[in-house]
This record gives structure tokens, sequence and C-alpha cells, in this order.
């Protein structure tokens, strides 16, 4: 926050359209006021906030946790996790991220209304423009929020729960820059009330197919021309903030509230909001009904593949299971940072024995379960299919080829022989399109997205404040419950059916531990278990382990330890800022 924003701020809007040279020519130096006449300008302003979403991009903050560990050893995760975190040295700060965000923003809301968004066109254009717009940058403000109090959020040295300061307005030179945190619930509150006007501008979806018929029209464009309306609110809008991405991210901001961490009191209506928004996100999709079969396997060539967006082709094919996606690119830098290195990769991201451990069997049943049929001396035989799919377990076959993690006549995969081999006995295989040849030689870039939203995490938080809300089988006014969301999700996963397992289910606290299971299995390398713990206050110092396989023994050992304290549930404060007056740093911190 502070001064250093604005002039961040300042400097961007005054040297945005520069050329490269170090002394720009009068005529070519933007300012502010350049906004006004050119919309494309303007709307960089707002797009400015878009490149900053911290979904851009895959964190792998699985590293610092028991489900991964990182083979670079020079990554900030890997020493956060050894003990190095501090308000200082923070690899999970999103407080600058966030607030310069946010200061865009509030500039672009500040002047959205005096931009001419349609000098060629009618004035019913620029409203719509101007709607949609604000629409846009309140569902913005409410995310970037919400992470600011996923990372900063905690108590003070008193005992209050503490969030972050909220500004709702552009900032100026003279602007009051030491600014007091809130609380967490005033926060929460703000959040609220910026979905709430979000959803007041925009529509539910953007459409595919252009509307024909004025009795097609939002009653409050009635008048307005359908080319207009299809022009501003048309399929070229896809992919930015809509309505039913405001709902989804109520219901991630709810959860969070509601949880152990945020939630000392345990109070029962935290976890009914949070199972109510996101019901209603999943009613939109037709309930348990609307899971997407392929849902676990979104990343997958064949599904990337079959993603057709050219309306004018047909009917367009969106994955079912993509509720929010960023942009479709060619790359394969996730191939060549994450194959194993006899496939030319940099094998960064390692699963750790913790993570597989917590793979059922087939059957379902976990593997300490006398009822699993587990066999230690044959430990990845007749397992659930996500562990595969998920992870390059020893003997797996990976774009034709065999990977071999064993220390026996080892190849370049196994444990520790290179720089870039696995240091846990397994590699990272999710996400990974394995169409991409990595082979510098030949290299191939293969389609890529990155997720901001998937329906699967909103089936899982309404599992599991469902659950907390009203029990394993309660259903609230969704017709649905905590049970039925994690039997279709483990049927996706082709469980053996009947689920016998999830019969024996019959207590909440059982079925917590099933969806946090659940979740830590399905979300896996999305960036969520690192959060995941911190909310729930489940520990933190799991030391990570691997494997080394040697003539068919398996031998199981700790990899890396993990150094948190119980302070370390809430991330710090930036050092600068909490050195600034009246902006209290965190217990511990």
């Amino acid at each position: 926050m502070g001064k250093n924003l604005l002039v961040l701020l300042i400097v961007a809007l005054a040297f945005g359209g520069c050329r490269k040279n170090l002394v720009p020519l009068d005529d070519n130096h933007r300012t502010l006021e350049d906004i006004y006449a050119d919309a494309g300008y303007a709307e960089g302003i707002l797009m400015n906030a878009y490149t900053r979403l911290p979904t851009n991009t895959y964190t792998f903050t699985e590293v610092a946790t028991d489900d991964a560990v990182t083979n670079n050893k020079f990554s900030p995760l890997l020493n956060m996790a050894l003990g190095s975190w501090s308000a200082a040295s923070n690899p999970v700060d999103q407080w600058n991220n966030s607030y310069t965000a946010i200061m865009y923003l509030n500039l672009f809301l500040r002047e959205v209304d005096s931009v001419n968004w349609a000098p060629m066109s009618n004035k019913d254009v620029r409203r719509l423009f101007s709607d949609r717009l604000k629409g846009e940058v309140y569902g913005l403000r409410a995310l970037f929020m919400f992470h600011l109090l996923q990372s900063h959020a905690g108590y003070s040295t008193s005992g209050e729960l503490l969030g972050v300061p909220i500004i709702t307005e552009a900032l100026e030179p003279g602007s009051d820059f030491k600014r007091p945190r809130n609380t967490f619930d005033q926060c929460m509150q703000q959040i609220y009330a910026d979905l709430a006007e979000s959803e007041k501008y925009l529509p539910l979806d953007y459409l595919f197919q252009d509307i024909t018929n004025p009795s097609q029209l939002p009653a409050k464009y009635a008048g307005v021309a359908t080319g207009d309306y299809n022009r501003v609110f048309g399929r070229f809008a896809r992919q930015r903030m809509s309505g039913r991405i405001v709902k989804a991210i109520r219901a991630k901001a709810a959860l969070l509230a509601a949880s152990p961490a945020f939630n000392p009191q345990s109070l029962q209506s935290k976890w009914e909001a949070a199972a109510n928004f996101a019901g209603e996100v999943l009613t939109l999709n037709g309930g348990v009904n609307g899971m997407d079969p392929q849902g676990g396997l979104f990343y997958t060539s064949t599904n990337i593949n079959a993603l057709n967006l050219n309306p004018s082709s047909g009917s367009p094919v969106e994955q079912r299971e993509m509720l929010w996606r960023g942009n479709i690119v060619n790359t394969s830098n996730l191939e060549v940072d994450n194959y194993p290195p006899t496939l030319f990769g940099n094998g960064r991201v390692n699963p750790t024995q913790n993570l597989v451990d917590a793979f059922p069997m087939a059957n379902g049943y976990p593997i300490t379960n006398p009822a699993s049929g587990y066999v230690a001396t044959n430990p990845y035989n007749n397992r659930d299919p996500r562990l595969r799919n998920y992870i390059v377990v020893n003997g797996t076959t990976m774009r034709s080829t065999t990977i071999f993690t064993k220390s026996d006549n080892p190849t370049n995969d196994a444990v520790d022989v290179l720089p870039t081999s696995t240091r846990t006995g397994y590699y990272m295989r999710k996400l990974l399109n394995e169409s991409v040849n990595a082979n510098p030689t030949s290299i191939s870039n293969q389609r890529h997205y990155p997720v901001h939203i998937r329906y699967t995490e909103i089936y899982l938080i309404y599992a599991e404040a469902a659950n907390e809300a009203w029990g394993p089988t309660g259903t609230g006014t969704h017709g649905f419950s905590a049970r039925d969301v994690i039997a279709a999700i483990r049927r996706r996963a082709t469980i053996t059916q009947p689920d016998n397992y999830l019969a024996t289910i019959g207590t909440k606290e059982e079925m917590r531990s099933l969806i946090r299971n659940e979740r830590r299995l399905e979300l896996s390398f999305e960036g969520f278990r690192f959060w995941d713990l911190r909310r729930w206050k489940e520990n933190l110092n799991d030391p990570a382990r691997g494997v080394l396989i040697n003539n068919n023994v398996y031998n199981i050992r700790t990899v890396e330890s993990r150094q948190y304290t119980n302070d370390m549930y809430y991330g710090p404060i930036p050092l600068t800022e909490a050195l600034k007056a009246n902006l209290q740093q965190n217990k511990g911190w």
C-alpha cells in the first residue's frame, strides 16, 4: 500500500504509451486525461488488475507443505518451509500485488462514467460498456480483498482478528496513506458489498450466440438495440468477470470466513452461508448431476483439444468443469519444468509419500483400513486411478516411455541421480499436457490455460460447509447433501461401486476427514493445500516423506522437515507496512 503504490500508478499512466527512447515526444506523453477520448487506453487501467490475478499462473505452494517438495534448491518456497519465512521475506505475499490492483480498480471506477466508450456509437452503447466494466471492477476488487485476507489476516497481540485496510477510493498525493487495519469481519462485509454491487451490472453469463429479439433483453435495457447489447455482452466478453463468477467468489470467501482459523466460535451460521452460496452456484449447474464426468482430467490434451470456441462453426464447446479460466496459449513451460529427466524435463515438483498414501484403494478404502487389500510390497496395485492420473510412480508409462524411479539399475529418473531428478521417488503428472515434446531439438508447444475457478472446487466447498452446517446427509434447501457430493466425486474417479467405505461414514467428524482428503486429492497441485492446512489449523509440520525402491524393497524416509510455528496459521503483514503508524502486525511476527 502506501505512497509507493501511488507512484507506481502515476508512472504507469504517464508512460504507458511512450516509446522506448529516454525522452518521449510531448505529443506522445500519455496522461490521465487521455483516457476520456481513448477507450482502449482507459480499459488498460482495468486490464492491469486482470493481469495481477494470482491464478494466472500455478504457484505450486504445495512444495512448502506435506504434499510435495522441489528439487530447485533456490526456491523461496523451499526456504520458507525450512524456517526462513518472515515479515521481510514472504514468498506468498499478496499485499503489494493486490493493493496495486485495487488502486487501479479504484481509479478506473472513479473515471469510468467519464470515458467515451463508443465514440462512433450512440449513448446506449456507452451506458452498456460503463455498466459492464463497473460490474467487473466491483467483482475484481472483492476477489483481491479475498486474496489479501487469505494471505495477511490474523490476530493482533491483543487478540483481535484483523483483516487489512479497506480502501475504496482512488488515492491522491495528499491522501492519508497511514490507515489502520480493519477487522476481518469488516473486510468480509466489504467483499459481500462489492459482490452484490457487481451483480447489479453483470449478466449471469456472456452470450455465445447473439440475441435477435428485443424480448431477450434484460428488463433494464428495454429499448436498447439488440446489436448494441450483443456488442457489449456478447461472446467477446467471455472469461471476463460475470455474475456466475461473482457467485463463486462469494462462496470461496464465505468458506474462508467459516473455517476454524477465522471462525473460532464455530458459528454454524457462517457454515450455512458458505453452503448456501456454493449451493446457489451448483444449482445453476444442475446440482450433483451437473458434475463434469471429465472434470478430474480437465488438463489432458484430449479434453483441452476438444474445446471449440468458434460460435460460427456450430455449437461452441466449453469444458463443463471450467467455471472461469484464463486465455488459451500454446506453451511447453509446465512440461519442461516438470517432466522427468528422461523426457527432457527438470522434475521440479516432487509429490510426497504423504500424498501418495492419501489416495485410497480402488475399492475406496484408505490403505490403512484392513478391508482395503493394500499390499505394502506392491503399493501401487489396485489403487484409486487418480493416483496414476496425477502422480508418476515407479513403472508408470509417460509419453510411451517407462519411468523408473527405483534405485537399483538407476536411470536419470531415479532418486537424486541428477539435480533435476526426483527427491521423493515421484514426479507430478497432473496439469501436464503429454502431447508436449520437451526435447530441446524438437520442442513442441501445446494448448494450455490457467484455471481460476473449477466447478469441482465449488462442489467441495459445498460438501465441506454443508457437512459442518447440517451433517453428512443434511441438504438445506438445495436438495443434495455433503454425502451426495462426495459420492459423485468418488464415482467420477471410478471408485468401485457401491462405495462400501463411504457407506461406513456416519458422523460429521468422519465425513469431515473424508471431505478434506477428497479435497486434497482433487485439487492437488493447484495451490490449495498450503492455504487449506492453515484455515483448518491442522498440523503444518508433518515431514515430507519419500521412497527409495531397491530390489523391490520400499524404504520410506523423511526427505524434508517443516519448520512452522502456530503463529504461521496466519501470514505476516509486510515489514515495511507494519512499521507504519497504526498498522498492527499479526501476533508472532
